[in-house]
C-alpha cells in the first residue's frame, strides 16, 4: 500500500591532522580542552584559514562518486546556538558545495543493482562535545574545528536495505580512499536518516522525519522499520496530518522506537549568509589532476578477484567490503595458492576464531602466516584437518607454521614403505572384511582406509593410502 521514501545524510570525519581552519590537532581523545586555541575557540580577533588538505581529500571523494568538483567553492554561515558551539554558527556550505551530482552503486544478493543519487558533499566544522554528569553539563571542545564531509544523497532509497546497502559501500569507499576511519562507534561516521511515505504510485514527497545519531548498521535498519511502521500506522488511521510532522527523532534501542526530539528548522531558521572571513576555495588544474588519481575502489577490485583469482561474486564481494580484508587476501595469494582455499582458510576458518577485540587488522596469524599454511595443506604436508589445528596452535604461539607442525607431529606420512607395511598390517588383522570387500561389499573399503589413518595418528596422507589400498585389495 505504501512506498517508502528514505535520503541519507553522512557526516564523515577527515583524517587530517590538524582541524579545519587551525592548526591544532585533531586528536581529540586527550585531556579536555586541550586541543584548542582561539580561532577553535571562537575569541574575538581570531581568523580561520582552511585546511587544504580537506579539499584534496574532498576531490577524491569526488573522483570515487563520479561527481562534479567545483573549481570554486564558497563557505556559509549557519547560526544555531547550541553549548558545544562556542561562536553560536557553523561555518558549512550550503550554496556552492566542493562536491556535486555524484552516485554510487548497490548491489543486491540476487545480482541486480540499483543507482542511489548523491546531491553534494560539502565541507564543515564539527561541534564540541557535551558530557552530561547527574545534574551538571560539561563541553569539550577538543572536537570543535574538526573538519567533516557532509554527504547527501537523494531520497533515492525504498527500504531499510536498499539504506544499509548505500551506507555499506560508502563506508568501503571512505576506508579504501583512507579519507577517513569511518569509525561509527566514535563517532567518525555519523548517519541521520531522513524517513516518509507515501501512496504507491504517488510521486509526491510528504512529510519527512529525520532521526539523528545512530551509531551502527543494525540500528539504523531496526529505526527505519520502526518509523516506517509509526508513520504507516498513523496513515491507515487518518491521524498522518495530526500525528506526523517535520521533527527530529532519537532512536531509543532500549524501548525500540523512536521517539521526538525537536522540531526541525527549515533553512530559514538558521539564517545562512555567506562566510565573511574566508575566501572562496579554489581547486586548480593540478589538484585536481593529482588528487582524481585515486586507488582502486571496491567494485573495481572485486571484478579482479573474480577474474583473476577466479572467486564467486559473493566471495569476492565479501572479501573486498573491507580494505584491510582485500590486502590481508591479497599477501595470503602471493603464496601461490589456489583463491578458492584462500578464502575458506580467511573467511571460515580464520575469522571464525577471531573473538572479542581481535579482528583482521590484529589478528595473532597474519596473511603470510595464513597463507603458508594453506600452501602446505596444497603441497601435501600435512591435511586439512590437521592444519586446523596448526591454526589453533598459531593462534595461541608466536611461531611459524613449519615449526608448529613438527611441535604438534602432524606431518603427513608419505613415505610409501612405511604406508605399504601399515597397509598389510591392516589387511593381515582383517582377513575376514578384505574376503568380503572382495566378494563385493566395497562399502568396506571406508573400513580399511580408517584403520590405516588410525594407525597412523591421522598423519597418513589420505590420496597416498586410497591408491595404495585400491591396489592391494584389487
Amino acid at each position: 500500500m505504501f512506498e517508502v521514501v528514505i535520503g541519507l545524510e553522512v557526516h564523515v570525519q577527515l583524517n587530517t591532522k590538524t582541524k579545519l581552519f587551525c592548526s591544532c590537532p585533531t586528536s581529540f581523545n586527550h585531556k579536555q580542552n586541550t586541543n584548542t586555541c582561539p580561532t577553535c575557540l571562537a575569541l574575538p580577533g581570531a581568523l580561520p584559514v582552511l585546511n587544504k588538505e580537506v579539499l584534496h581529500k574532498s576531490i577524491m571523494l569526488g573522483a570515487a562518486i563520479d561527481a562534479t568538483i567545483n573549481k570554486a567553492s564558497y563557505f556559509d554561515r549557519k547560526s544555531y546556538f547550541y553549548p558545544d558551539s562556542p561562536s553560536a554558527y557553523q561555518i558549512t556550505q550550503l550554496y556552492t558545495p566542493v562536491v556535486e551530482h555524484g552516485k554510487l552503486q548497490i548491489d543486491f544478493e540476487d545480482g541486480t543493482s540499483k543507482i542511489i543519487r548523491i546531491n553534494r558533499a560539502h565541507i564543515e566544522a564539527d561541534a564540541g562535545k557535551n558530557i552530561h554528569d547527574g545534574d551538571i553539563s560539561k563541553v569539550d571542545l577538543n572536537r570543535a574545528g574538526t573538519p567533516l564531509l557532509e554527504i547527501v544523497s537523494e531520497p533515492d532509497m525504498r527500504s531499510a536495505e536498499d539504506a544499509i546497502l548505500y551506507l555499506k559501500k560508502l563506508h568501503s569507499i571512505i576506508r579504501y580512499l583512507d579519507i577517513g576511519d569511518a569509525n561509527m562507534q566514535e563517532g567518525s561516521f555519523r548517519v541521520d536518516v531522513n524517513v516518509s511515505i507515501r501512496p504507491k504510485g504517488d510521486e509526491k514527497l510528504y512529510t519527512r522525519v529525520e532521526i539523528k545519531n545512530i551509531n551502527s548498521f543494525k540500528f539504523i535498519e531496526k529505526a527505519i522499520e520502526l518509523e516506517v511502521a509509526r508513520q504507516s500506522e498513523a496513515w491507515e488511521d487518518g491521524l498522518y496530518d495530526k500525528e506526523i510532522c517535520q521533527e527530529t527523532r532519537l532512536f531509543d534501542q532500549t524501548k525500540q522506537e523512536t521517539r521526538s526530539m525537536r522540531g526541525k528548522e527549515e533553512a530559514a531558521d538558521y539564517r545562512y549568509f555567506p562566510e565573511p572571513d574566508l575566501l572562496k576555495a579554489v581547486v586548480t588544474d593540478e589538484m585536481l589532476e593529482k588528487y582524481s588519481k585515486i586507488p582502486e575502489l571496491p567494485d573495481q577490485k572485486k571484478a579482479r578477484f573474480v577474474k583473476d583469482y577466479g572467486l564467486n561474486e559473493y566471495n569476492a564481494g565479501v572479501i573486498t567490503s573491507l580494505v584491510e580484508m582485500a590486502h590481508f587476501f591479497e599477501t595470503m595469494m602471493n603464496e601461490g595458492i589456489s583463491g578458492k582455499n584462500a578464502t575458506t582458510w580467511l573467511t571460515v576458518e580464520l575469522l571464525g576464531r577471531l573473538k572479542g577485540e581481535m579482528n583482521i587488522m590484529n589478528s595473532p596469524v597474519d596473511a603470510k602466516k595464513l597463507g603458508f599454511l594453506v600452501k602446505r595443506i596444497e603441497d601435501t604436508t600435512i591435511s586439512g584437518k590437521a592444519a586446523k589445528e596448526v591454526l589453533d596452535y598459531l593462534m595461541e604461539n608466536d611461531t611459524d607454521v613449519d615449526t608448529a607442525i613438527d611441535k604438534l607431529g602432524l606431518k603427513q606420512v608419505t613415505d610409501t614403505g612405511a604406508l605399504e607395511a601399515m597397509c598389510d598390517d591392516i589387511m593381515k588383522a582383517n582377513l575376514d572384511k578384505v574376503e568380503q570387500y572382495r566378494a563385493g561389499k566395497e562399502k568396506l573399503f571406508g573400513f580399511f582406509v580408517g584403520q590405516v589413518m588410525k594407525a597412523s595418528k591421522g598423519s597418513a596422507n589420505p590420496q597416498v593410502i586410497n591408491e595404495m589400498l585400491k591396489a592391494k585389495l584389487g
